[in-house]
């Protein structure tokens, strides 16, 4: 069957439908020209915010890392005033020398509160983004995705590592070993479980586990404590501007200052006494080393690690993060049809005060990034909340100058026929 879908041009879309996404389509609907219709959020899940509150829950989060004011409202104390007014402050966490932490449930219901108020899931089209390409004389972009091609005047890339995770080699083909993201359930019960990893995600699993059952959370380090995922300073567009853009964009100096200030794989000094009271009572184990080798062995996995030692579990369990979203194949299909400029490890080279992404010939099409992508402009808090704030600013300051300068107030809202044959 043949049928002529009428195909609307859109002010901007945002590919991705996690923090990032949720929070920069409200930026866009308050701080740009664009009217409802104009904005869409195109995400391959159910709901907004669904792959965060799957990889959450898995891993037994209980409190976020981030302080009170990082939500995913655009209001800087909303989280804190809908707590107030739902009798829920005692879910608002102290913490040593740091601000106030929200509880995991008060995060999500805060974030469900301002999804539903905002009516932003009427924004979300449920479907995955296989390609983008430059529409005729450079008026904007098509996406090719599996609900069909849709055309955009702009599009902000949002996108988290697309469960895409790192599984060291020793752990290919063994049945005893999942990953935290894939394919782990929390609910199984077992006696004994081996934890791999040294960061927060490790630790907090490996407490939540040693609830019911004996674990030995494995790191190849010993355990490093830090507060946040950075040092605060680094939140500051001021002193992203003296630390880290004074060195070109893409380079590997820029690469080199960011992995330095990032607290990768390492755990808040808020879990030390969970960790001490696991540990005493016997459930909890710490052990450092390599995996050399990991081997079947009845219903059980073994793993021979460097120094001799070895570890039997009923289970292993990954804690092992991600594989660089810079390499992410979409990323690669992106970057091959608009012929956009990557540079050290493949980072996308960006203009560092609109977030826009640079072709080979150093001109720009209408694509922006956030998030993980942005990691060589916003710095070492681009992934987290505090990233998604600072990318906001400057994308949506981005698009109005562009709006302003074409002189629309809006989207025209012009439509182009598109065949499409089933």
């Amino acid at each position: 069957m043949t049928t002529c879908n009428s195909t609307r041009k859109f002010g901007c879309i945002i590919v991705g439908g996690g923090i990032h996404g949720t929070y920069l389509a409200q930026r866009l609907l308050e701080d740009t020209p664009f009217n409802r219709s104009d904005v869409l959020i195109v995400d391959p899940h159910d709901r907004l915010l669904a792959s965060f509150r799957e990889k959450a829950r898995a891993c037994g989060m209980e409190e976020l890392r981030s302080t009170f004011v990082h939500h995913v409202g655009t209001e800087p104390f909303g989280l804190e005033s809908f707590a107030e007014a739902n009798d829920r402050g005692n879910e608002l966490v102290q913490t040593v020398d740091y601000p106030p932490r929200p509880s995991l449930d008060l995060f999500l219901d805060y974030s469900e509160y301002v999804i539903k108020r905002k009516d932003l899931e009427s924004l979300h089209r449920r479907a995955a983004v296989d390609a983008i390409h430059e529409l005729p004389s450079a008026t904007g972009l098509r996406l090719e995705t599996t609900a069909g091609p849709i055309d955009t005047e702009h599009c902000v890339l949002a996108i988290g590592h697309g469960n895409r995770y790192r599984w060291p080699n020793w752990a290919a083909g063994l049945d005893g070993v999942d990953h935290v993201w894939e394919g782990f359930d929390p609910n199984t019960s077992v006696d004994r479980t081996i934890v791999v990893g040294g960061g927060i995600t490790a630790a907090q699993l490996a407490c939540t586990l040693s609830e019911t059952q004996s674990v030995v959370l494995l790191s190849r380090h010993p355990l490093e404590w830090e507060v946040s995922e950075a040092d605060p300073p680094w939140i500051n567009w001021s002193y992203l501007e003296r630390n880290l853009h004074v060195h070109p964009p893409g380079s590997s100096d820029r690469l080199d200052v960011i992995l330095d200030a990032r607290h990768t794989a390492t755990v808040p000094p808020y879990l030390y006494a969970e960790f001490e009271n696991r540990i005493d009572d016997g459930v909890l184990t710490l052990t450092q080393g390599e995996v050399d080798l990991a081997a079947e062995e009845d219903e059980s996995v073994r793993l021979s690690l460097d120094h001799g030692l070895q570890l039997l579990g009923d289970r292993v369990v990954l804690a092992t993060g991600f594989e660089p979203v810079f390499n992410h194949p979409l990323i690669d299909r992106i970057v091959d049809e608009l012929e956009l400029s990557r540079g050290y490890r493949e980072m996308p080279v960006l203009d560092d005060d609109t977030l826009a992404w640079q072709c080979d010939d150093e001109r720009f099409v209408p694509l922006y990034v956030s998030g993980a992508l942005a990691l060589g402009s916003v710095g070492p808090y681009a992934p987290n909340i505090p990233g998604a704030r600072r990318a906001g600013d400057r994308i949506t300051a981005a698009i109005t100058r562009r709006l302003r300068r074409s002189g629309a107030g809006g989207t025209s809202g012009s439509v182009h026929e598109t065949n499409v044959s089933d």
